[in-house]
C-alpha cells in the first residue's frame, strides 16, 4: 500500500467512532427527580424502560435513561437535586411527588416535565387545567385523596369494630393539608376517630409510635408519602408487635409482609402513561397541549396471612371484591 494511502486509512481507524457511541451521542437523554425510596424509584424506571421499549425507544440507542436522582424522603434536598438534574441538559424530565414537581418548576421552564403520578396538580396550582396544561409540563396526577377514601372504608370493613386509626402525614408535604382535611372529614362519617401522626423526619418515627400506643388507636393508615413509605417497614414492625391492622395507598408491591391490605392504582398503568408521554414528546408534542390523565383501573390486596395473625375474619363479600388474596 502507498504511504500515502495507509496513512489516510490509520487516521480514519483512529477517529472513527464505533457505532454504539454514535448511537448514544444522538439519543435522547431523559432524566428523573423524585422523593420516595431509591427502590421504587428504581422498580418503576424498569416498568417504564419496558414500555418505551414496546414504543420503539430502546435505553443505550435511541434513548439515554440518566441516573435517577432521588430525596428519599428528604424534600429539603429537592431544589438543589432539581438544578443538578436541569444543568444534565436532558431532553425530557420525569418528576414524581409535589414538592419534586415544584422544585423542577423553579429550576426550568423550557426542558419538557412529565409528571409521574403527581397528587391533585389542578388543586394545587401545578397546571392550569387538565385538558390544557400549559407550560413546559404534564403527565399523570394521582388520586391519593380518593384511594384513601376508599381504602378507610375497606379497613372498617374488615375491622367491624375499629373506632379509631392513626393516619400519617409529612406536613412538609403541601399536599399533605388537603389530604388531612378530608381524612378527618371521612372518618367521621364512619363513626371513626382519626388520629393525625406527624413525620417531618427520620427521627420522629419512634414519637409517633409513642404517640400512637398512649391513644390505645386500633389501626394504621398510610398515604402515599416519601417519607412515610420509606419508613413503611419499621411501622409495619411496630404494627405487628402491637396487633394493629395497616392498611397502605399504593400499589401491592409495596404491601409490608404483615400489612393486612393496600389499594391504589393497578401496577402497570402508570409507567404505561409515563412511556405514551414520552413517546409523543419525543416526537415533536408540546407538552402544554397535552392533557393530564388520571388511572382508570385499580387494585385491592388482601393479606389473608396478616388477618389470621391479628385474629381477624375478613367477610365473604369483602375477599370478592379483591384483585388479589395473600395466602
Amino acid at each position: 500500500m502507498p504511504r500515502r494511502t495507509f496513512v489516510a486509512a490509520a487516521g480514519s481507524a483512529m477517529f472513527a467512532v464505533p457505532a454504539g457511541l454514535q448511537a448514544q451521542a444522538t439519543a435522547r437523554r431523559i432524566a428523573f427527580l423524585s422523593a420516595f425510596p431509591r427502590a421504587d424509584v428504581e422498580a418503576a424506571l424498569g416498568l417504564i424502560r419496558a414500555d418505551l421499549t414496546h414504543l420503539g425507544w430502546s435505553d443505550g440507542r435511541n434513548i439515554v435513561l440518566l441516573e435517577p436522582r432521588t430525596a428519599e424522603g428528604r424534600n429539603e434536598l429537592l431544589p438543589s437535586m432539581a438544578a443538578e438534574v436541569v444543568a444534565q441538559d436532558p431532553d425530557l424530565i420525569l418528576v414524581q411527588t409535589v414538592p419534586a414537581t415544584r422544585a423542577l418548576m423553579q429550576a426550568t421552564k423550557s426542558i419538557p416535565v412529565v409528571m409521574y403520578a403527581v397528587g391533585n396538580p389542578v388543586e394545587l396550582g401545578i397546571v392550569a387545567d387538565y385538558r390544557k396544561p400549559g407550560g413546559n409540563l404534564t403527565g399523570s396526577s394521582y388520586m391519593a385523596n380518593e384511594y384513601a377514601r376508599k381504602l378507610l372504608q375497606l379497613l372498617k370493613e374488615a375491622v367491624p369494630g375499629m373506632r379509631s386509626v392513626a393516619v400519617f402525614a409529612n406536613p412538609s408535604n403541601e399536599s399533605a393539608a388537603a389530604f388531612l382535611r378530608q381524612m378527618r372529614a371521612d372518618a367521621a362519617s364512619l363513626a371513626v376517630q382519626a388520629q393525625i401522626v406527624e413525620v417531618l423526619g427520620p427521627g420522629d418515627f419512634e414519637a409517633a409510635f409513642a404517640a400512637i400506643r398512649s391513644a390505645g388507636t386500633q389501626a394504621i393508615l398510610l398515604p402515599p408519602e416519601p417519607l412515610i413509605l420509606s419508613k413503611r417497614e419499621v411501622i409495619a414492625g411496630f404494627a405487628q408487635t402491637h396487633r394493629l391492622p395497616l392498611a397502605v395507598v399504593g400499589i401491592s408491591r409495596i404491601l409490608p409482609a404483615s400489612g393486612l391490605m393496600v389499594f391504589g392504582p393497578a401496577r402497570d398503568e402508570y409507567p404505561q402513561l409515563a412511556a405514551r408521554y414520552i413517546d409523543r414528546i419525543l416526537k415533536g408534542a408540546n407538552p402544554g397541549d397535552l392533557a393530564v390523565e388520571q388511572t382508570t383501573r385499580f387494585n385491592l390486596a388482601i393479606n389473608l396471612r396478616a388477618a389470621k395473625a391479628l385474629g381477624l375474619t375478613i367477610p365473604q363479600s369483602l375477599l370478592l371484591r379483591a384483585d388479589e388474596v395473600i395466602e
